[in-house]
């Protein structure tokens, strides 16, 4: 089974929960989609609805995430023989660890494999791979870059583009091998070398690895290595 998946929350922190839930998911040549709004409880802020459209008012109804299709889908398939298939796949696994679902298959992270095998790509956020790379052409609709159903297809063309170069083996490996990413994506170095900055401005790359807390594994990890500090 390859369960491709996208979730949208009240927010990044773990306090936060999931508002809605998408999967698209395969087995031989039957297909099963499922789109659900959830309500956990929790007040859906106006920053989040701001990215999701979805409101705290759509919710009222709207059973729990357990309670869910989608939930129990999760777990009638949660063993060793699936696959789970998101772009920054660890957020949506830790958000439905938060719920209390721990899943036991294998884990594939687009996100991740796709700096790996196309690192020439300005930014690597699923939307603009769906442009950069023309992922939209194998569209038989008009997706919602808010809908969480949407989105989860959109990583299914992106798994399926990526796979013409590497098998889902290498897959499985590459979403857990650190990237050495060369240019900063974001800042006032957007653009740069990681390496340029490392000889030009040293000390705004050691500010960064001690006070940014939410860095980025991959970011701190190329930061490090070209700060000599891995070897």
């Amino acid at each position: 089974m390859l369960i491709f998946i996208d979730v949208q929350t009240t927010g990044l922190e773990t306090k936060d929960k999931i508002v809605s839930i998408g999967l698209v998911c395969f087995e031989n040549d039957e297909v099963t989609t499922f789109y659900e709004l959830v309500n956990e409880g929790k007040k859906v802020p106006a920053i989040a609805s701001s990215i999701n459209h979805i409101t705290t008012e759509m919710l009222k109804n709207k059973s729990k995430l357990i309670e869910s299709q989608a939930y129990k889908f999760l777990l009638k398939y949660n063993n060793a023989s699936s696959t789970i298939i998101g772009h920054n796949v660890k957020f949506d696994l830790n958000m439905l660890q938060n719920a209390g679902f721990s899943f036991l298959g294998e884990v594939i992270d687009t996100l991740r494999v796709t700096k790996h095998l196309v690192p020439e790509c300005e930014m690597f956020s699923l939307q603009f791979l769906r442009y950069e790379l023309k992922l939209y052409k194998k569209e038989k609709k008009s997706l919602d870059a808010y809908n969480a159903l949407d989105n989860a297809q959109v990583v299914k063309n992106l798994y399926d583009y990526l796979k013409e170069m590497n098998s889902k083996s290498d897959f499985t490996e590459l979403s857990f091998k650190k990237v050495l990413i060369e240019k900063f994506e974001f800042g006032k170095y957007s653009g740069r070398y990681i390496e340029e900055i490392s000889m030009n401005d040293r000390g705004y790359l050691e500010w960064m690895l001690n006070n940014v807390v939410d860095l980025d594994e991959d970011l701190r990890y190329s930061i490090e290595y070209n700060l000599g500090s891995i070897l």
